[in-house]
């Protein structure tokens, strides 16, 4: 399915600020949890506070639901002690007392008012609707229960199902508090991303004093101080200062970031032991962890297929329950003629259906997918997205700003005999201190990522296409490329003879140092490969998966990046609005594609795609084209999310074959298919399997925490 086909929705702004319908991740129902349902209430997304609201109502229907099961549970117990069968299998008798016979009928009773009638008013608009699925199949089940037991307490038509229905609550009541306890940890992200902002700035004013304001108060290009230890109020620009910056609750990189004058800082992140002065870029809604915010509740609301399969198959149990159990009366009728035991086997075939475990399957996985996803900077912003990634046959990488750093760099160097590469390096950067250059600055970033101290030049002038001059130590030095050479009529020697023409087949820009009329160094410049690059197309490699590269820059360009990542497909020379065509023509050959991209040249590409990837949405996260977003410039990060979707997808599927392989086999043997030959499901031993069914996919769901793709994840 190309992500075209999932885009007609509101942008980003109006997910944030239009209240929300809750669905019930069970049901799909509007308002489904049980709160919701028997309140009406609706919660609105629309600030931060919201989502702390929101987090707060999640927890406490958490906390609704925890306690309803624990006070069933004990008042379960005297159900149990006195019921006949569960005596018989544990081979004891409960005390005789008076009206011992009417115990198990009262408290079940009290269970079916307090633990049941919640799940009855969630099936109301499944009803109403006209659409039944899981609640209407929960309510069928403990409702003929209920209704059957009270006859045969009130007729006297033997043991009723009062064990089986106080179970089947109490099984219910703790899937729910699994359950909304796993939303409700997901949608903590929320919360904790909430609680990064802090509630006032000091703003400075231009008479150098300042004022503390609430946050809502900053607007742009604002100059605040941002002190040691203190959050960061708004994005923004650092004009003064340096300091590390932890960004790992928005970026996921483990160690501070080193912030100077020029360098972008994120709302939320967290200063460190110098202080800051930062010009505001953005405030509220248009920051990037308000962004962030919007992505991860959008995908906590959104469906994935195999969530919507499970809601589906809920319906269709309905009907199967009630075909299956029509056609045991009409079978038992005609075999035995209709009695006490027909009605009973007719009663145990729409109790056991009840499909809890199916209702569970998918919504727990999902919810710790969520999390997971957004604790290590994959955004997910459409949830069948993250679902194709795990079909993937080919990654399709923009190559500037993707593979590369979009920003050239020095790559290689290399001196005459008689100079140290350090010294050069200064020197270089030194003599191109005045320049705008992008190989000036090239030159200059790498002697400052050296901690290079620079000498001091002097009587600098620019040498129009040929490069620049300077004066150093009474001595007359250049920088330049080519051209230069043929100006001073200089020739290299050998060494650095070979290596410009190694650096020229690679596409790269040399750039000579000139001492007194001697080459004494050779630069080799280029778009910077990103360190993680290699590594990312080794993984997708290793995991089956296809390389290709798009850009506009030229074969030659193209080819040397190819060689030393070692892709598959490279597409050079390719304009964007070109971009989408490869995609469909690789698409064409029957592959399934995932672009990478920036999300803003690319979006064409990105919608085109099976799954649309944009990287480095950390400052610019309202990206509508891409299904997936990564708030780092990591390639890396990709392999995480095909991993995380395959992980994923593999619970969900088991999940989903123990909940179905419950029903499968449970309705036919109680419907007494097998009864021939002996075989035949009571209602008793059709409540444990069903409690078990239920216990195993909860659990199964929660070892995606623990499973080796944490170890995938968290991995640069």
């Amino acid at each position: 399915m190309n992500q075209s086909q999932t885009k007609d929705q509101h942008n980003t702004h109006m997910a944030h600020t239009m209240p929300h319908e809750h669905k019930h991740p069970a049901t799909g129902t509007t308002g489904s949890y049980a709160v919701y349902a028997m309140s009406g209430q609706s919660v609105e997304h629309d600030s931060h506070a919201g989502h702390a609201k929101s987090y707060t109502d999640h927890r406490g229907h958490e906390q609704m639901f925890r306690t309803r099961f624990w006070i069933c549970l004990v008042l379960s117990i005297p159900v149990l002690l006195f019921s006949s069968t569960i005596q018989r299998w544990l081979d004891f008798r409960s005390p005789t007392i008076a009206g011992s016979e009417w115990i198990p009928f009262l408290f079940s009773l009290v269970i079916f008012g307090y633990g049941g009638v919640p799940f009855l008013q969630m099936a109301v608009p499944e009803l109403r609707n006209r659409r039944p699925g899981m609640m209407t199949l929960i309510t069928l089940a403990i409702s003929i229960a209920f209704v059957y037991s009270l006859l045969a307490q009130l007729a006297r038509l033997g043991e009723g199902f009062f064990w089986e229905l106080v179970t089947l609550i109490d099984v219910m009541l703790l899937g729910h508090w699994l359950e909304m306890r796993s939303v409700r940890q997901a949608s903590g992200a929320l919360n904790e991303l909430a609680k990064l902002m802090p509630d006032t700035a000091e703003r400075l004013l231009p008479d150098g004093s300042s004022e503390v304001v609430p946050i809502a108060a900053l607007q742009i290009s604002d100059l605040v101080l941002v002190r040691p230890g203190a959050s960061i109020p708004a994005d923004g620009e650092v004009v003064e200062g340096e300091s590390g910056v932890n960004e790992a609750m928005i970026t996921g990189e483990s160690r501070p970031v080193k912030k100077g004058p020029g360098a972008k800082v994120i709302a939320g992140t967290i200063n460190g032991d110098s202080s800051l002065r930062v010009r505001v870029t953005a405030t509220g809604d248009q920051t990037a962890l308000a962004g962030i915010m919007r992505l991860v509740e959008q995908a906590q609301q959104s469906k994935s297929r195999t969530q919507v399969l499970a809601d589906r198959a809920a319906g269709w149990l309905f009907y199967i329950a009630l075909v299956i159990a029509a056609l045991a009366a009409v079978g038992w009728s005609i075999a035995v003629g209709f009695n006490t035991e027909v009605l009973k086997r007719i009663v145990t075939v729409l109790v056991i259906a009840c499909p809890h475990a199916l209702g569970l399957a998918v919504p727990l996985v999902v919810a710790i997918t969520t999390a997971l996803g957004a604790k290590n900077g994959i955004l997910v912003r459409d949830r069948l997205a993250l679902e194709a990634a795990r079909d993937i046959d080919v990654v399709v990488f923009d190559k500037t700003g993707t593979l590369t750093e979009g920003k050239f760099g020095v790559v290689d160097m290399v001196v005459t005999e008689g100079w140290d590469q350090g010294d050069a390096l200064a020197l270089a950067a030194a003599i191109e201190g005045d320049s705008e250059h992008l190989i000036a600055q090239a030159i200059r970033r790498a002697a400052r990522e050296r901690g290079l101290v620079l000498p001091p030049v002097s009587e600098f002038i620019a040498l129009k296409g040929h490069g620049v001059q300077a004066s150093f130590n009474n001595r007359l030095v250049y920088m330049g490329g080519p051209r230069l050479l043929e100006m001073l009529n200089l020739s290299l020697p050998a060494g650095l003879d070979a290596f410009a023409r190694a650096a020229g087949e690679k596409a790269q820009s040399v750039i000579y140092l000139v001492v007194d009329r001697q080459v004494v160094a050779t630069f080799a410049v280029a778009d910077v490969v990103r360190p993680e690059s290699k590594e990312a197309v080794r993984r997708l490699h290793a995991m089956g998966i296809k390389v290709a590269m798009l850009t506009g820059d030229s074969r030659e360009v193209a080819q040397a990046v190819t060689a030393e990542l070692g892709v598959d497909h490279v597409f050079a020379e390719v304009l964007p609005e070109h971009k989408v065509q490869k995609v469909a023509d690789l698409q064409a050959q029957g592959k399934h594609v995932a672009m990478v991209g920036d999300g803003v040249n690319d979006a064409p590409a990105l919608t085109q795609s099976d799954v649309g990837i944009a990287i480095g949405g950390g400052t610019d996260v309202a990206i509508e084209s891409a299904g997936l977003i990564l708030v780092k410039s990591n390639p890396l990060d990709v392999v995480k999310i095909i991993a995380l979707s395959r992980a994923s997808y593999r619970k969900m599927v088991q999940n989903l074959w123990w909940a179905a392989g419950y029903n499968i086999v449970a309705l036919p043997l109680a419907a007494g298919v097998l009864a021939p030959w002996g075989i035949l499901l009571s209602p008793a031993v059709g409540a444990l399997f069903m409690s078990l069914s239920t216990v195993i996919v909860a659990i199964n769901a929660q070892l995606l925490r623990s499973e080796h793709l944490s170890a995938t994840i968290s991995a640069d």
